[in-house]
């Protein structure tokens, strides 16, 4: 299988032991309800650079990962919305769209507060389609149609990573109903699915400021952006994306750009790091389970040994 990282044995040695020691702290999650992508940046450091390299020269320079089954599809629950967010602003640059404050605010809270309304508005922009009652089957076979260009645009990209990905359905609070409860498929067969190297290599051309253009990698830098200040997070811990999450095991002087996603069945982070004194690095973790969901210990703890084995960059 073709990464888009290199993986070594440092890394594979540090990732499996961050993985046992994980297993060991929490009985309830099984070997195959954890996924992982890791990426380490060594110096000269290539992103957060205000888009400083050409895509070509980006991608063709060498990177280091380790993977825990990286390539298995998982309910993403809201880290799709990260995905949202790079094709609404390639919508944008290619001028299918113009832009509106309508819309920009839904940009804004998809990302920020994580609102599925607001990711109901930029998918039904995105694709033309709205939701409603069920339609009869030729205009069906066309909203389906219309529905996907999400995912045409993703597997037009020629990224191995996006080739099983599915990108095509909103986000909700109490589920589907009519013609999207039938989009889902009778056994949910067409749901969102993700895995975490997809999801890391897409963080990584954000971050790397090739995702799209620079201008529009760097204002979706500004969306993900989170604070580590305890008086900036919101009085519900539910909805603050660090707390119970990646960020929740940072010191305060840490920066992290990140989008979470929870379900009372899935716990998941995807996040670029940078510490002082060390080398910055991506992360994504996704678990699966009643109770390795409602668990908000285990991503905070995979988060503090993964901080603890970076090493400085120097």
């Amino acid at each position: 299988m073709n990464f888009f990282f290199n993986k070594d044995d440092q890394l594979e040695n540090l990732g499996l032991g961050i993985l046992e020691a994980t297993w060991a702290a929490f009985p309830t999650l099984a070997r195959n309800q954890i996924a992982l992508t890791w990426i380490v940046y060594d110096p000269p450091v290539l992103v957060n650079t205000g888009g400083a390299l050409t895509p070509d020269a980006f991608w063709n320079y060498p990177i280091r990962g380790f993977t825990y089954r990286g390539v298995e599809r998982i309910y993403p629950a809201s880290v799709v919305k990260l995905f949202y967010l790079v094709a609404v602003n390639e919508w944008l640059e290619k001028n299918m769209l113009s832009t509106s404050k309508e819309l920009e605010r839904a940009m804004r809270d998809m990302i920020v507060d994580s609102s599925n309304d607001a990711t109901s508005l930029v998918v039904d922009i995105l694709s033309g389609t709205t939701s409603g009652p069920e339609l009869s089957p030729g205009p069906f076979e066309t909203w389906k149609q219309q529905r996907n260009i999400v995912n045409r645009y993703f597997q037009s990209l020629g990224w191995p990573d996006m080739e099983t990905i599915n990108v095509c359905q909103k986000t909700w609070c109490d589920g589907p109903y009519g013609r999207e409860r039938a989009f889902v498929g009778e056994l949910l067969e067409n749901r969102n699915m993700l895995t975490t190297n997809a999801t890391a290599r897409l963080l990584h051309s954000i971050i790397g400021g090739v995702a799209v253009s620079s201008g529009r990698s760097q204002a979706m830098m500004a969306l993900i952006k989170r604070s580590l200040n305890p008086n900036d997070l919101p009085k519900d811990a539910e909805e603050d994306q660090v707390t119970g999450f990646l960020g929740g095991a940072l010191p305060q002087e840490a920066q992290i750009w990140s989008k979470a996603g929870w379900t009372s069945q899935v716990r998941h982070d995807a996040a670029y790091i940078e510490l002082p004194e060390k080398r910055p690095y991506l992360l994504v973790v996704f678990t699966e389970g009643k109770a390795n969901a409602k668990n908000r210990e285990i991503l905070p703890f995979v988060s503090k040994l993964v901080k603890e084995a970076v090493g400085s960059n120097g």
